[in-house]
């Protein structure tokens, strides 16, 4: 069975599942994040919706430079977990399955691209206060060992 974090469904709420890949982005002990400013601000895992027809490897590495301006190497799958979570950039409800993969950030190209998004370092003790989500803050702490 595949971990819940957060609220439960609100009953007759329809929920569209909705699949995505986040990074444990780590580079000399620290974390790359993403900070979204809009429409709440907050701190994430890079990462975001796997697209139809995209396996979730290729949007890992899209949504991490759309949202960071970096490039990744060496991904290596860690696991899934999933939430209940209204989307206010869509303006909807979706059940969020999120499967995480560690990997190294090697390279800036560019500011991130994604809009309301900026890239941040923090140590694994920081970014386990910054992360919103609590599942992102689980994933950090069962594997920490690795950062």
């Amino acid at each position: 069975m595949i971990r819940r974090y957060g609220h439960s469904p609100r009953r007759g709420q329809p929920y569209p599942l909705r699949p995505g890949a986040y990074g444990l982005l780590v580079r000399e002990g620290r974390l790359l994040l993403t900070r979204q400013a809009a429409p709440e601000p907050e701190y994430q895992l890079p990462g975001g919706g796997i697209d139809a027809g995209e396996t979730g490897l290729r949007a890992l590495h899209r949504e991490v430079f759309e949202e960071t301006g970096w490039t990744i190497g060496n991904p290596r799958w860690l696991g899934t977990y999933r939430r209940f979570a209204f989307m206010a950039d869509y303006g909807r409800h979706a059940e969020k399955l999120c499967h995480v993969w560690i990997a190294r950030p090697i390279l800036r190209l560019s500011p991130p691209s994604e809009p309301h998004h900026s890239a941040h370092w923090a140590s694994p003790l920081a970014a386990m206060t910054l992360l919103a989500d609590p599942g992102a803050r689980a994933f950090l702490a069962r594997f920490r060992h690795l950062v």
